[in-house]
């Protein structure tokens, strides 16, 4: 009797450690496992590896869960036989299915999804060794089922993934509300073009290049931006960007007969369907803060700032000097107005 116990106890607890490992292995993400493997330890390094080619490791528990569910069977059926007599095999074979699916199936794979990260460490060294020792038949099986299994792998995470991540660290306290709503709009970046967030061309407040300084004097002061554009005989000439700045300073030094084309620096020009992500990485790069915007036949459909871009992460920005808030909502209010003139 005690060798039938004996040999029952062996069973339930080798499935149940092979189920529960199983479970923690596909419960642990990649990316917890990575986090882990950054802060140090060899362990979570050898669980790094493990799951960066997960498919040998399973394989490797599918094997000995099977060996030692099957074996032990059939050890007990043998040991209960001759213990008990024939007549007890089926009542014996009973006992055993209820407790390998209770102790083996339902306890082992519950402890290993609640305690992924704990189960998992401990394990990494016996996987991995495990593995070794039988990646013979591993390999074999691989080459069985490789019709099968041969594709495109599944991403790590996706952007749906990630927003629903933030979405649930803002419910349960891990994420401020600001943190949250930056992390949504900063998806927004390639999906929002220059056609949505330019100042249209009619609204636009640009200044003649044959103008001096004197004769530009009140617009320039009069004008609420940095940058003023500068143009040829219509706004889709355009000879280039001025600072206000260097304008005023010329002013000041008595260089007020100095034409305007002086203080053009060379405009850069973005396509209507060019992408925010694109915009904000070349206002980066050049240092320069304003862009012009043309149409699909060469026009200047408008213009587009460094703040515009911005303003697809942040949300609308007001400073002291706005006294209007959305040009691009003026601009259609005044399209608007025109054609019920007409």
């Amino acid at each position: 009797m005690i060798a039938l116990i004996l040999s029952v106890s062996i069973v339930i607890i080798m499935c149940g450690i092979s189920s529960g490992v199983e479970a923690a292995l596909f419960s642990i993400s990649e990316i917890k496992v990575r986090q882990l493997a950054e802060k140090g330890g060899k362990r979570a390094q050898i669980l790094k590896k493990i799951k960066l080619n997960i498919t040998r490791p399973i394989a490797m528990l599918v094997i000995v869960t099977n060996l030692t569910c099957i074996g032990g069977s059939i050890l007990v059926g043998s040991i209960a036989s001759k213990t008990l007599g024939n007549q007890w095999l089926g009542v014996v074979s009973g006992i055993l299915t209820l407790l390998v699916i209770l102790f083996s199936e339902i306890i082992p794979k519950t402890l290993g999804e609640r305690y992924s990260e704990t189960i998992s460490l401990m394990a990494a060294y016996p996987i991995s060794i495990l593995t070794w020792i039988l990646f013979p038949i591993i390999w074999c099986l691989e080459i069985l089922t490789k019709p099968l299994t041969s594709g495109k792998s599944n991403l790590t995470t996706n952007e749906m993934e990630i927003r629903l991540l933030a979405r649930i660290g803002k419910q349960e306290g891990v994420i401020e509300e600001d943190e949250f709503l930056l992390i949504q709009r900063a998806f927004l970046l390639n999906d929002t073009f220059a056609k949505d967030i330019l100042t249209p061309r009619t609204i636009i407040e640009s200044l003649s290049s044959s103008m001096s300084l004197n004769d530009a004097k009140d617009k320039i002061l009069a004008d609420r931006h940095s940058r003023i554009v500068i143009t040829g005989e219509s706004i889709d000439e355009v000879k280039g960007i001025a600072l206000k700045v260097e304008m005023l300073s010329a002013l000041a030094k008595g260089e007020s007969e100095t034409k305007l084309m002086k203080f053009c620096r060379k405009p850069y020009y973005f396509d209507l369907d060019e992408r925010a992500d694109k915009m904000l990485e070349h206002f980066q790069h050049s240092r320069e803060h304003l862009a012009i915007v043309q149409d699909g036949y060469g026009g200047v459909a408008g213009v587009v700032s460094l703040e515009d871009v911005l303003e697809v992460l942040t949300g609308e920005i007001i400073d002291e000097n706005d006294r209007i808030a959305d040009l691009r909502e003026l601009a259609k209010k005044h399209r608007n107005n025109s054609e019920e003139s007409e």
